[in-house]
């Protein structure tokens, strides 16, 4: 019997989640095409995170993910399409990377308050967005896409449809209060109707020791069985005044691995690949440099 090569086994995520095999490829003829095996040996992820204007604490709790990604040494890039999210600057309408604003070494945030729609196309979807992101930051490991379930819908409805998601779980946002758990459940019946997603996850916004989180979460789960037949597959709390600097606690950073191995892979088209290979000096917009190369 054939011998089978086996990837060893490392503490990186990504490549745990990265299913290309190993092989011997001649050495690239270009920059264009050495760039272009770089980022096509891997996809970045791409989560949908459900916004919810009820609750006072959505940053913070997009900051507890992007937390446990840094601290595994991925690269994130929040998408803020959020009803609450800043509008996006002036030059973004013109090339995406211009938006992208570095909060760390590890960490990036793009304001996108209504810009999906500018990709909108005759059937209603706005995937075509996904991979405008794509191109604008290729060197990115987790893209959270954070918008409401209509955008959701509308970002992801066809990638399910086309079988390119079929394990994909949106993540809920809610807190304890009656306005946003109704919201939330709201959210889940819009994604189950329009984009098919009959699963999802919880994270919920609670003071430490809440007994209040898990009748949340009960009370979600009941009715989106009841009424939707969805499923809620996990939920985690999170203490908003929890400082970013602390370890996430150890079900947040199960939950985070669980939502990576499920996200939408988006890889990095050929136009993409000819923006990083562009000269600097011939980009009329400075964006448009190589990013990786810088």
């Amino acid at each position: 019997m054939t011998e089978r090569h086996v990837l060893p086994a490392t503490d990186s995520w990504f490549n745990q989640l990265d299913d290309l095999p190993p092989a011997r490829r001649a050495e690239p003829t270009d920059q264009a095409q050495g760039l272009r095996r770089l980022f096509a040996a891997r996809a970045m992820r791409c989560l949908p995170i459900v916004s919810n204007p009820a609750i006072a604490f959505g940053g913070a709790m997009l900051e507890r993910l992007c937390t446990v990604y840094a601290a595994q040494g991925l690269r994130t890039l929040v998408v803020d399409a959020g009803e609450r999210a800043r509008a996006p600057r002036e030059l973004t309408r013109f090339d995406l990377a211009e938006g992208i604003e570095p909060l760390s070494p590890q960490i990036a945030y793009l304001a996108a308050r209504g810009l999906p729609l500018r990709w909108v196309d005759a059937s209603g979807s706005t995937a075509a967005f996904l991979d405008a992101v794509a191109d604008a930051a290729p060197d990115t490991d987790v893209v959270l896409v954070h918008a409401s379930a209509s955008d959701l819908a509308r970002l992801f409805a066809r990638r399910v449809q086309e079988e390119q998601a079929t394990a994909l779980r949106p993540l809920v946002l809610c807190d304890e209060h009656a306005d946003s758990v109704t919201h939330a459940y709201g959210a889940i019946k819009l994604l189950a109707a329009r984009a098919g997603l009959m699963a999802h996850d919880l994270l919920i916004s609670a003071v430490p020791g809440s007994k209040r989180a898990a009748l949340v979460a009960e009370r979600v789960a009941r009715c989106a069985d009841g009424f939707l037949g969805a499923v809620l597959h996990d939920w985690v709390a999170v203490d908003p005044a929890e400082p970013a600097t602390d370890t996430p606690s150890l079900a947040l950073q199960r939950l985070a691995r669980e939502l990576l191995a499920c996200a939408l892979p988006q890889r990095v088209s050929d136009s993409g690949f000819a923006a990083l290979a562009a000269d600097a000096q011939r980009s009329a917009l400075p964006a448009l440099a190589p990013r990786a190369l810088r």
